[in-house]
């Protein structure tokens, strides 16, 4: 029979996906000989096995429970039921990795009618018994028995506002006596059961409860944001209470080892004096910062953070209890923090010696790094806020005010961006945050969920913004000031300062903190991967260096021909009737085109620049068929000239001339260089000259390399090949100056890649465009498969991501493979990289370190990315699909 249950001190040596995230750091902490409370867990093996069961209990997992809770009994001389001594327990959910308000809890188990009249005799303090009664029956009622929360939620408030008092703890015992009477009827109400009185049967229920919350709504919405696997399971710890209800010299608390928020080393994190831990996470009350504690507990606080970093040499999350004085900690985890403190703290945890480069560059993910790069507010710009609350999560937000969660997750499908306005946000909002830009709520502390779960997910939040007041069936909120905001309005949060806004305020690009350039310098020491930019403009191409980019690996030149000023030129080219009128109109072209790449040639220099040429159909640069029926029918109507509407016409034979079924598959890229050189070689020309003027005005210059796109066949581009030639000829003649270039392709089909070795002996470089390759591999066209059933096999699990954002492996990162691999052993000096969207998403760059390619090119935004993602890559040995060709 399998062993599913484990005392504390018997689980050491056990990994997190055994004993879960939470329970792993409770063993953890009992072997380093910090004060934690006594207990067990139930391994997440039992949770997939209930599963596997079709939720029945696992054979003999009770009993092991049983068996393991009798000896807990027995070492702190406390029974279930037993009035004079009664065990008392929590139950909490506790998975491999951290999520938190995901999962269920339930505290005070093993409370019952008989227990709560020992403990009033045993401790003399009434208030304090009830309170723990009435939060058990509420929590029970809820996780164990479905009840709804709301019932319970309605009647606490009818109690208080009847009392006229604000706060929990403000109502005396007598008036909780009665409230647990109310909400035993609720329980019977709404289930036709009784509260059960057996421990040993609140302890089922809550342990069965546990494992059911593994998959409830908001915990498989948190691990599809996240990408969690579905397989891992839930582990169930099971510890002896400590209360934090006891009177003023007990409380509970929340404290980070460094400010999730900044990073900053110092104790940080909130505390209630006289409740309970959800108090605190749920943002009921809002606590005080530990900063304002003092003495006996403030030092105690700060030995503990030392020696769980020392311990656990990671910056933790730790919940603690003060018992009658008495401190302990609940548990320990890695804490979430923003991205601007997992940088800081790597690198000062490096520098600190606590641990090695290498840890440091695995522990930031590069994911997060997206988050550094937000704009934030332009502080040229003054404007007053309407209300100051909490800095929960930085960086700056704006969007439509929302106060449902439905509706959020619905305007945010529509594209519009909303900022989610709640009192206090619970787990089952996660779908509304997800939705949201940014989350304000008007309670709550630093360590409340949306503070916790925001600063995760990398979202602004204004947490505890006491200076409004919401009005949630009203559809507004009201500042201090008188300043009403309807839902709709447009507010702007700024998570670092705290501050609200009315309406949108200007933003200034980010800046690269010390520690990222710390962290990234480290990251270039360690990658193989070369990493460039995808950029076109000179702005694009300033940034791009700035982030670090090592050329450019993919100018498209599109730009060049359909801005505003160039259209007319680009018509006049296609509408030429003669070979004069079409060399007028590219003539035009060049000289605009010169100064495009002269500009974009100075920032670069010194660098590579991959200049693709022209790739679109001729017919994008006109106007539709549609449309120009519309204009002929008006100014036929309106009475014009008939030289006017015979342009109209002759211009609507051209785009029916042009027109194509399937434009994707036509006639484009290098097929208009094999039926309209001239294009091609103006543009050559063009690139040519630029890097040679650059080289003269400022004593250095780019690395050119000419792509040519959509390529299939070898003898396509030998015959593309000598047009090239040719104007770099004419060039070089006219101005009796040289430039060395390089000449390659795009590999953006599948024939292309499978016949790579041919294509590698016309070229010096492949770049794969695996947007277009994976368009072309599966038969997607992107916009129709992400606009209609994409999203629809990502839910059914046809597919496990979508492939436009991460690589296939298996079918286009195969084509990749043997593309690199046979182009590589046909020409051994052949230089390959990637220039599609793939090359700024990390788990695709593992894929083309391992690939062998020599560089990825991206976004200049996503450059810090794939700089620590490719460090990343050569630095870890990766359970992926083996790359084969």
């Amino acid at each position: 029979m399998k062993r599913y249950v484990f005392l504390f001190e018997e689980a050491k040596g056990m990994s997190r996906f055994e004993l879960g995230g939470k329970g792993y750091g409770i063993v953890e902490m009992v072997a380093a000989g910090l004060p934690v409370p006594p207990g067990l867990v139930i391994t997440t093996e039992a949770c997939k096995d209930y599963y596997k069961n079709g939720g029945e209990m696992p054979d003999g997992l009770m009993r092991q429970v049983r068996e393991k809770i009798d000896e807990l009994s027995r070492r702190v001389g406390k029974r279930f039921g037993d009035p004079k001594s009664p065990l008392i327990v929590s139950v909490r959910s506790g998975a491999p990795y951290s999520m938190p308000g995901m999962m269920d809890t339930i505290l005070n188990l093993g409370v019952n009618d008989d227990v709560v009249r020992g403990l009033i005799l045993s401790t003399g303090n009434e208030r304090f018994v009830y309170d723990a009664y009435r939060r058990f029956i509420q929590m029970f009622g809820r996780v164990a028995m479905g009840v709804p929360g709301e019932r319970f939620d309605r009647r606490l408030e009818e109690l208080r506002e009847r009392l006229g008092v604000k706060s929990d703890q403000d109502i005396p015992a007598n008036e909780l006596r009665g409230l647990i009477e109310e909400f035993k009827r609720v329980v019977r109400e709404s289930t036709g059961r009784e509260l059960p009185q057996d421990p040993w049967e609140q302890l089922e229920l809550a342990v069965r409860a546990v494992f059911n919350s593994w998959n409830n709504p908001r915990a498989r919405e948190y691990r599809r944001y996240y990408k969690i696997s579905e397989d891992l399971g839930t582990a169930v710890n099971i510890q002896l209470m400590v209360f934090g209800n006891m009177g003023p010299d007990s409380g509970t608390g929340v404290g980070f080892t460094r400010d999730p928020s900044t990073g900053e080393k110092r104790l940080y994190g909130e505390y209630l004096s006289n409740a309970q831990g959800e108090d605190v996470v749920a943002g009921i009350r809002t606590p005080l910062s530990l900063d304002v504690l003092k003495g006996e507990l403030r030092e105690q606080l700060e030995e503990v953070a030392r020696r769980l970093e020392q311990h656990f040499r990671d910056m933790q999350d730790f919940e603690f209890t003060v018992e009658r004085g008495r401190l302990y900690i609940l548990q320990s985890r890695n804490g979430k923090r923003t991205a601007n403190a997992a940088v800081k703290i790597a690198v000062d945890m490096t520098e600190e010696k606590l641990i090695t480069i290498e840890e440091a560059l695995m522990r930031v993910s590069p994911y997060d790094l997206v988050h550094l790069l937000h704009r934030r507010l332009d502080p040229r710009v003054k404007v007053n806020p309407i209300a100051k609350g909490l800095n929960a999560s930085p960086g700056v937000a704006t969007g439509k005010v929302v106060f449902d969660v439905t509706e959020a997750d619905q305007m945010s499908s529509r594209g519009e961006k909303v900022i989610l306005v709640r009192p206090e946000t619970t787990p089952e909002d996660i779908k509304g945050v997800i939705a949201a830009q940014g989350v304000l709520t008007s309670r709550g502390g630093m360590t409340s969920h949306a503070a916790v779960v925001a600063r995760g997910m990398g979202k602004p939040a204004v947490v505890g913004c006491g200076e409004i007041r919401i009005e949630m069936e009203s559809g507004y909120f009201v500042t201090n000031k008188g300043l009403k905001v309807n839902k709709g309005d447009v507010i702007t949060i700024d998570g670092s300062t705290g501050n609200v806004f009315l309406g949108e305020v200007p933003t200034v690009e980010a800046e690269l903190t010390t520690e990222l350039r710390t962290l990234l310098k480290w990251a270039d020491e360690r990658r193989r991967l070369g990493v460039r930019a995808n950029a076109d403009t000179p702005e694009a191409a300033r940034r791009a260096r700035e982030f670090g980019a090592e050329g450019i690996g993919l100018c498209r030149t599109e730009r060049m021909f359909n801005a505003p000023d160039r259209l007319p030129i680009v018509r006049e080219m296609i509408m030429a009737t003669t070979d004069d009128e079409r060399r007028r109109a590219l003539a035009k072209l060049y000289e605009l085109q010169l100064r495009d790449f002269k500009e974009i040639f100075k920032v670069m220099r010194g660098l590579p620049v991959t200049v693709r040429l022209l790739d679109l159909p001729l017919h994008e640069f006109l106007p539709s068929e549609s449309q120009l029926l519309v204009e002929l029918h008006e100014i036929s109507a309106s009475g014009a000239p008939k030289a006017e509407i015979e342009k109209k016409e002759v211009m609507l034979k051209k785009v029916r001339q042009l027109q194509e079924h399937n434009p994707m598959l036509g006639h484009r890229g290098c097929r208009l260089a094999v039926s309209h050189p001239d294009i091609y070689k103006m543009q050559v020309r063009a690139i040519l000259r630029a890097a040679i003027e650059v080289r003269r005005e400022v004593g250095e210059t780019v690395g050119v390399q000419i792509m040519i796109p959509q390529s299939v066949d070898s003898n396509e581009l030998a015959h593309v090949k000598k047009v090239v030639e040719e104007a770099a000829e004419e060039t070089f003649e006219e101005l009796r100056e040289r430039i060395d270039y390089k000449f390659g392709t795009m590999i953006e089909t599948p024939r292309a890649a499978l016949t790579a070795s041919k294509i590698a002996s016309v070229v010096e470089f492949f770049s794969f465009g695996t947007n277009d390759l994976t368009q072309t591999t599966f038969a997607f066209s992107r916009d129709d498969a992400e606009g209609k059933f994409l999203p629809i096999y990502l839910e059914k699990k046809i597919l496990a991501d979508n492939p436009f954002e991460t690589i296939d492996r298996e079918g286009v990162g195969r084509l990749v493979a043997i593309g690199t691999k046979e182009g590589k052993q046909a020409n051994p000096r052949l230089e390959v990289g990637i220039c599609g969207e793939h090359g700024g998403d990390p788990r695709s760059i593992y894929f083309f370190d391992e690939a062998g390619l020599d560089y990825v090119s991206c976004s200049p935004y996503r450059i810090p990315i794939a700089r620590l993602a490719a460090a990343q890559a050569s630095l870890q040995v990766k359970e992926v699909i083996p790359v084969t060709a």
